[in-house]
């Protein structure tokens, strides 16, 4: 339960962060969440925040990698079918 309630304190400071406009309103930590392994361990890194952000944005001793990142925003988030690659 504790790690949940920092999970939601630390995203309603990233909301506060696009808020003041600290953080870019349409290219942000949250915009693009989830961040799979393959695209925090990617050669280059274009985004306006830090690696760390996107990977690890709380202390913790385990992580779990989401293996797709978000696919048509909330549509698919709402629409989400899944299909073995051939």
């Amino acid at each position: 339960m504790d790690r949940l309630c920092d999970a939601l304190i630390a995203i309603r400071k990233e909301i506060a962060e696009i808020e003041s406009g600290s953080a870019d309103k349409d290219n942000n930590v949250i915009i693009n969440a989830p961040h799979t392994m393959q695209v925090v361990c990617a050669d280059e890194w274009q985004l306006p925040y830090s690696r760390q952000k996107a990977a690890f944005p709380m202390p913790h001793n385990d992580k779990y990698w989401p293996t797709v990142s978000k696919i048509d925003d909330a549509y698919g988030d709402r629409n989400l079918v899944c299909r073995l690659s051939e």
